[in-house]
């Protein structure tokens, strides 16, 4: 809990002041030291909470936002809701650190029927900050997309309303405010039903979670996808399939083939054999190219057989094969 925040909240109790307290991504709104309301983004307010229980319409918050509430500040439903937007918004703007702006302005509409004083409301909050909380935190409930478990390890579970609500409301794109605006619910109460349903084993950690998500972000945008480049260079990519340099395919060098010793004759007679014209390789053999790899080692090429007429082959050369053959019985 911001210590700061709470501070800042008693001094303008002590005070009495009327006005705006701006903290993060919502306010309060003082009425002579007291809270009337709340407002937070990640929870859908008293407007949300009034039109879903039928307490009020649209035109009706309109009016009372204008000045006129007329009738709708005597519906005794109106200061419960009143008091239940209160608490879910500031659970979570109690629970940031951001830095707080007080601006007085005039008292805020709900005034009469709501004040709740901030001491009783920061001893609330921290109440709400439950040790066995589990991996869910008030930082996720708008960044992190609630996912249901791939497998059930209990056979059966017993599920309250709300809960079996916020399970079918989980898809794995849907964030714990997301699922409250569905519903029409606080965002305090589906974190609650989110946490008991983790801890049955029905909704995936947020860890697990959040790996889900980011990879349905990466195929949404297509970093697994790969991209050739424009030109022979590679350019470096996002995903773990970007372009890199190929590397060189290994070649293995030929023996070279003995200068000296017994075997010479017969290395030279099957290197003739083999490369009867180094530039012009006839169809049929294997012939060594005037191309190097990039270890400098001479690569072979071979050229497929074609039919063509039976050529006689050369008498010196049987020769000198029988001679090699004749050395090594």
């Amino acid at each position: 809990m911001s210590a700061a925040l709470a501070e800042e909240l008693h001094r303008l109790e002590e005070q009495g002041c009327t006005g705006i307290l701006r903290a993060g991504d919502g306010e309060f709104h003082l009425a002579r030291g007291t809270i009337a309301s709340v407002v937070c983004r990640r929870t859908i307010g008293l407007d949300r909470l009034a039109v879903e229980a039928g307490v009020a319409t649209d035109e009706d918050l309109r009016r009372a936002r204008a000045g006129e509430p007329g009738a709708l500040l005597r519906r005794p439903r109106l200061e419960t809701l009143a008091r239940l937007s209160v608490y879910d918004a500031a659970y979570f703007l109690l629970e940031s650190e951001a830095e707080s702006e007080f601006v007085p302005t005039e008292e805020h509409w709900l005034a009469p029927v709501c004040r709740i004083a901030p001491h009783a409301l920061v001893s609330e909050c921290a109440r709400r900050r439950r040790p066995d909380a589990g991996p869910w935190t008030a930082d996720m409930v708008s960044t992190v997309p609630v996912a249901p478990a791939e497998r059930a390890h209990r056979q059966r579970v017993v599920l309250t309303a709300a809960q079996a609500e916020v399970l079918a409301a989980a898809d794995n794109h849907r964030t714990i405010a997301d699922i409250a605006r569905e519903l029409g619910r606080t965002t305090y109460g589906c974190l609650v039903a989110v946490r008991d349903l983790t801890r049955a084993g029905l909704i995936a950690v947020p860890s697990e979670a959040e790996r889900r998500r980011r990879q349905w972000v990466a195929r949404s945008v297509g970093d697994d996808v790969d991209v050739p480049a424009p030109s022979s260079t590679p350019r470096p990519g996002r995903g773990r399939h970007a372009a890199r340099n190929p590397l060189p395919r290994r070649v293995p060098a030929p023996v070279a083939p003995p200068t000296s010793g017994r075997h010479a004759l017969v290395e030279e007679a099957s290197a003739a054999a083999r490369t009867p014209d180094v530039t012009d390789p006839s169809p049929g053999t294997s012939a060594r190219t005037t191309n190097r790899n990039s270890r400098g080692a001479d690569t072979y090429s071979w050229t497929p057989p074609v039919d063509r007429p039976w050529q006689q082959v050369d008498r010196a050369l049987l020769i000198r094969i029988k001679t090699a053959l004749a050395e090594l019985a």
